[in-house]
C-alpha cells in the first residue's frame, strides 16, 4: 500500500506538478501515475490550488497541538549534522553545503526515523549547522534544450576525493541524455584516459543505440586546440584540423559533436551530477569507503535511486519513466549501430587509431615491436585499430589497408605502452 501523499513528496513538488497539468493537461495519466492517486483526489488538489496557489499545502493538518520531538531522534539529527559539519570543513571534499534532504533520508534508512524536513532545518539553524546561500550566484537556466531522447547527451568527468577515507582521488564520468534526464553511463575511474572515454561510448550505443549528438567541453581527449595541444614550435594545424581518439569514433558513426566554449555553457554539463557527487561523498564518509570498488557499488545504487524513483526537478517526471514514454511516441533519436562497411566487428570502431608506413622488409614499426604485415604495396601506409583489453592484459591489434584487414596479432598492453591514450 502506498504512503501518504504528504510523506511522498513535498508542497512544492505536487506544486510543480499542478503547474505542469494546468500548462499541458495531456500529462495527466503521467503526473497520476507518479503520484498514485486517484483522479478525484486530483482534481481537489488541483482546485485547491487555483483558488489559493500560495498558500497551497498538502502537509497533514494536525487536530492536537505538535508533541515535542523524540529525544532519541533529536540525538540523530544532531548526530547527522555532525557528520555533515566535518564534511564540509575538509577542504579535499567537493562538498560546501548542508544537505538536508540527505539527512532526512538517512534517518529512514539507517534509524527507520521519519522527520519532516522543516524539522531538520530548524533544528540545523538552532544548533547552528547551517549555512546560508550565496547571494552573488546568478541562478542559472535549467531548462531542456532538446526535443527527443538521444538527440543531445551531456558527456563529461569531474575529478575529486570521493572519499575522506579513501588514499587518492577519482574520476567520476558521465554521460546524461539531456531530454530526459537518464543517466546513460556512470562510472568511477583512477585514471582518465582517451580509452576510458571511448568504453563509455561503447557503452552507450550497444545499450541505447547510436545518438545524434554529444555536448563536451574542450579537453584535450575531446577536442585538439590549436598552441594548447600543438607539439611543433610552429603551429601547422588549426584548431579541429586533427580528431582526437574519441572523435574518430564518433566521425566513423556520424554523430555530431558540441563543444562548451564558456564557463556558462560548460556548467551546463557539470550541473546535472553535481548531485550526484555530492550524495556519494556523503555516503562513502558514513560507510568509510576505502575502494574504488566499493564506491562504485554506492553510485550505482543512488544512479538507481536517481533514475528509477525520483522526480526531476526540471522535467517534474522520473527519469525512466519520461525516456520510455518518448521512445514509446517515436520522439527518439537514437538509432541502431549498424558497423559500417568494410569493417567486421565493434573492435574496429571502438579502438585507438594508428598509422604506419611498411618498410622494406613488409613490416611495421610498433613501439619497437616488428609486426608482419601481408597483402600491402611496401611504403603503403597501413592502419592500426587497437583493442586493449585490461583484464587480460592483452591487445588485439587489427591492421587495415585500404578495405581490406589484412592482419590481427594479439600482443601485451605493457609492450605497447598505450599510457599515453
Amino acid at each position: 500500500m502506498a504512503k501518504q501523499l504528504h510523506k511522498r513528496f513535498s508542497t512544492e513538488e505536487v506544486k510543480m506538478f499542478m503547474r505542469e497539468y494546468l500548462k499541458d493537461k495531456k500529462k495527466l495519466p503521467y503526473i497520476l501515475q507518479i503520484l498514485q492517486i486517484s483522479k478525484r483526489r486530483f482534481f481537489q488538489l488541483v482546485q485547491e490550488y487555483r483558488e489559493n496557489p500560495d498558500e497551497f499545502s498538502i502537509d497533514y493538518q494536525r487536530k492536537r497541538p505538535t508533541r515535542k520531538i523524540d529525544a532519541e531522534i533529536e540525538k540523530n539529527i544532531i548526530k547527522e549534522l555532525k557528520i555533515e559539519k566535518e564534511l564540509i570543513e575538509d577542504e579535499e571534499l567537493p562538498i560546501q553545503s548542508y544537505n538536508y534532504s540527505y539527512i532526512k533520508d538517512q534517518l529512514y534508512n539507517k534509524y527507520k526515523q521519519e522527520v519532516s524536513l522543516p524539522t531538520i532545518i530548524s533544528r540545523a539553524k538552532q544548533m547552528c549547522f547551517y549555512k546560508s546561500k550565496d547571494q552573488r550566484v546568478k541562478p542559472h537556466d535549467r531548462e531542456v534544450q532538446s526535443e527527443y531522447v538521444g538527440q543531445l547527451i551531456q558527456h563529461d568527468s569531474s575529478y575529486h576525493k570521493f572519499s575522506p577515507y579513501a588514499q587518492r582521488r577519482w574520476y567520476l564520468v558521465t554521460s546524461l541524455d539531456d531530454f530526459s534526464r537518464l543517466l546513460l553511463y556512470y562510472k568511477l575511474i583512477e585514471r582518465e584516459t582517451a580509452w576510458r572515454h571511448i568504453l563509455a561510448l561503447e557503452d552507450v550505443f550497444l545499450t541505447f543505440g547510436v545518438p545524434f549528438r554529444y555536448y563536451v567541453d574542450s579537453h584535450s581527449i575531446f577536442r585538439f586546440v590549436q598552441g594548447r595541444d600543438s607539439v611543433w614550435r610552429k603551429h601547422y594545424l588549426q584548431t579541429d584540423e586533427v580528431d582526437t581518439q574519441w572523435k574518430m569514433v564518433l566521425n566513423d558513426l556520424n554523430v555530431d559533436v558540441t563543444y562548451a566554449l564558456s564557463p556558462q555553457a560548460k556548467g551546463k554539463i557539470e550541473r546535472p551530477y553535481r548531485w550526484l557527487q555530492d550524495r556519494i561523498v556523503r555516503t562513502c564518509a558514513r560507510e568509510r569507503i576505502t575502494t574504488i570498488e566499493e564506491a562504485q557499488k554506492v553510485l550505482e545504487k543512488e544512479v538507481e535511486r536517481y533514475n528509477y524513483h525520483q522526480v526531476h526537478s526540471t522535467t517534474g517526471e522520473i527519469p525512466i519513466i519520461r525516456f520510455k514514454r518518448a521512445v514509446e511516441e517515436k520522439k527518439s533519436l537514437f538509432r541502431e549501430l549498424i558497423i559500417p562497411s568494410p569493417y567486421q566487428s565493434t573492435k574496429d570502431i571502438f579502438c585507438l587509431r594508428l598509422k604506419r608506413t611498411v618498410d622494406a622488409y613488409h613490416k611495421i614499426s610498433l613501439n619497437n615491436i616488428k609486426l608482419r604485415v601481408h597483402q600491402v604495396p611496401l611504403r603503403e601506409q597501413v592502419e592500426l585499430r587497437i583493442v586493449p583489453d585490461e583484464k587480460t592484459g592483452i591487445s588485439e591489434v587489427r591492421i587495415w589497408y585500404k578495405d581490406t584487414l589484412t592482419d590481427v596479432y594479439q600482443i601485451k598492453n605493457t609492450d605497447l605502452n598505450l599510457v599515453k591514450f
